[in-house]
């Protein structure tokens, strides 16, 4: 076994190289957020779709576009808005009058990169609409059904601060996203490299550095990567504690918690800490990819009681406590 995994993690040493290829292309623009850019490469890996919170001006969008630059696919912007319908995302059917028949219209959702821009702006159809593509990887128009492009992913927003006219997403259409990830402001310096960088009139442009198959290819690897029993019992154990933290020496957190994450947390969590070794070029997962992944994983899976609220305490604080409260193999 000791082998094989030797061997493996030689070869996603040579074939995890592309990765810097992006980074550093995604770096030509984006000043700082490493953390959403490393986050953002492990769901593409592991094929998962994102929650992005924050507030305007993070560079969402253009962290996005950039991403899809570097890597030769198609991106499409849907902005979210009161009156959007279903048929503006997934497509709708056209009557052709020199045919005398209908035909399909796809819409903007075949693309390999989505940015659902202020996706709680949009009624629950629209939503689902959406989240039903993701979940299915296909659209019906009509009467056909259409395969999305590999690979898919969807980058969906929401702005934490305001909160009139909005749709909130339910907790069950939460789970979809297999990560949900809170972008925070850039720090001085690197507020003034932004404004040095940005001020200058200059066109700055990513460059292509990898391919959609080379991404596909990826997948493969990080699906082949080792996971010891251990750490697979380690992820379980922190999935549980959110379920009964009693059992963990955790039960000032008992009544904190309405509901504890599903076991498509353990799977995702597991997944990701995956893709999070294949961009460290590892071929086996630690503990530390764990930790490094689990709070973007978990922090949307559990939802906090009415004590948590009036105390204050948000999902974030019950899973730091749950990380610290959980001994790591």
């Amino acid at each position: 076994m000791e082998q094989k995994i030797a061997q493996l993690t030689e070869q996603i040493q040579q074939e995890a190289l592309f990765l810097d290829d992006i980074k550093r292309e995604i770096g030509k623009l984006i000043v700082g957020q490493h953390e959403l850019i490393e986050h953002l490469l492990v769901a593409l890996l592991a094929d998962g779709h994102v929650l992005l919170e924050g507030v305007p001006g993070l560079a969402k969008t253009m962290t996005a576009r950039t991403l899809t630059q570097a890597i030769s696919g198609d991106f499409q912007r849907i902005q979210f808005t009161p009156d959007l319908l279903p048929g503006d995302i997934t497509g709708t059917i056209i009557y052709n009058e020199k045919e005398h028949e209908f035909f399909p219209k796809r819409g903007p959702i075949f693309a390999n990169f989505i940015l659902a821009d202020e996706i709680n702006r949009a009624p629950a159809k629209v939503q689902s609409a959406l989240l039903e593509a993701m979940q299915e990887r296909q659209v019906t128009i009509g009467e056909q059904t259409f395969a999305l492009p590999k690979p898919f992913l969807v980058l969906a927003t929401q702005n934490p601060i305001e909160q009139e006219g909005t749709y909130p997403l339910p907790e069950a259409q939460m789970d979809r996203f297999m990560l949900k990830v809170k972008i925070t402001y850039p720090s001085k310096e690197e507020e003034l490299n932004i404004l040095q960088r940005w001020t200058t009139g200059e066109e700055i442009v990513a460059e292509p550095v990898s391919s959609l198959e080379r991404i596909v290819q990826a997948r493969r690897l990080v699906n082949a990567i080792y996971v010891d029993e251990k750490v697979q019992r380690y992820i379980v154990d922190l999935v549980f504690a959110t379920r009964e933290p009693e059992e963990y020496g955790l039960g000032a957190l008992d009544p904190l918690i309405e509901y504890g994450a599903s076991p498509r947390a353990s799977i995702y969590l597991t997944i990701c800490a995956k893709a999070h070794a294949f961009t460290q070029h590892r071929g086996y997962v630690t503990p530390d990819d764990v930790l490094a992944i689990g709070m973007d994983v978990l922090r949307h899976r559990i939802i906090v009681s009415y004590e948590a609220e009036a105390q204050e305490t948000i999902s974030d604080d019950i899973v730091e406590k749950i990380f610290r409260g959980i001994e790591i193999p």
